[in-house]
């Protein structure tokens, strides 16, 4: 169990979790370090680059400097302008990549997790709301058969809030209609997870399938093999 969740043993029906929400890359499909990787070897990029140029992506928060992944995932940056600027500082520790379709090369190898939607459908099925809480990298994403299989999608470009900011946190609540504390939150990042254990959530941090699927179960009391 993470250390974020609530023991399960003996819970009682008013304190099983309702409602479950979903990160989307690196949850609902495969892993993302992997898919950069593929990518990297597939456009030439030494790996060592892109991870010094994410590092200081995401190391940048000043007001000379500001930080371009975040304003990306907010919608104040668009793709296409991350994209230029992702190449740029690429092309300057010497890895040159064609700037357009930067970020939809980045992503095509990312595919969905067939069983981490199962769990997401069976979840459902139990009657259980769910949802997808993604920060964008203006990507795409495969949502056809969303709508059925999740009450509420929030993504991070589309409201002009990212995680782990608490706001983004209470506006997926809203939309399910449910207290924190008895929805749970499925992210492979840790900062993500503590951002929703903070807002009273009960966090999940997904390592694989089989430890999230039993960690489902105690949450929510329910059988979900």
């Amino acid at each position: 169990m993470s250390q974020l969740s609530p023991d399960p043993q003996g819970m009682p029906a008013d304190r099983a979790v309702d409602a479950v929400v979903f990160d989307w890359g690196g949850v609902l499909t495969t892993g993302i370090d992997v898919a950069f990787t593929e990518w990297a070897a597939s456009d030439g990029v030494d790996p060592e680059h892109l991870g010094a140029v994410l590092r200081e992506a995401f190391a940048a928060d000043t007001p000379d400097h500001p930080n371009a992944v975040h304003a990306l995932e907010r919608g104040d940056l668009s793709g296409e302008q991350f994209e230029l600027l992702l190449a740029r500082q690429l092309a300057a520790r010497g890895s040159h990549v064609p700037g357009r379709g930067l970020l939809a090369r980045m992503f095509a190898h990312l595919s969905p997790s067939e069983s981490m939607l199962g769990l997401a459908a069976r979840l459902k099925d139990e009657g259980l709301r769910t949802a997808v809480l993604s920060n964008s990298w203006g990507n795409g994403y495969p949502d056809e058969g969303w709508d059925e299989l999740f009450d509420a999608v929030v993504i991070s470009g589309d409201v002009g809030m990212r995680k782990p900011e608490p706001r983004i946190y209470h506006h997926v609540l809203d939309l399910l209609h449910v207290p924190p504390q008895r929805c749970a939150f499925v992210d492979d990042l840790g900062a993500n997870v503590r951002a929703a254990a903070e807002v009273g959530m009960v966090g999940v941090h997904h390592r694989s399938y089989e430890e999230t699927l039993d960690e489902l179960e105690a949450l929510t009391g329910r059988s979900l093999r």
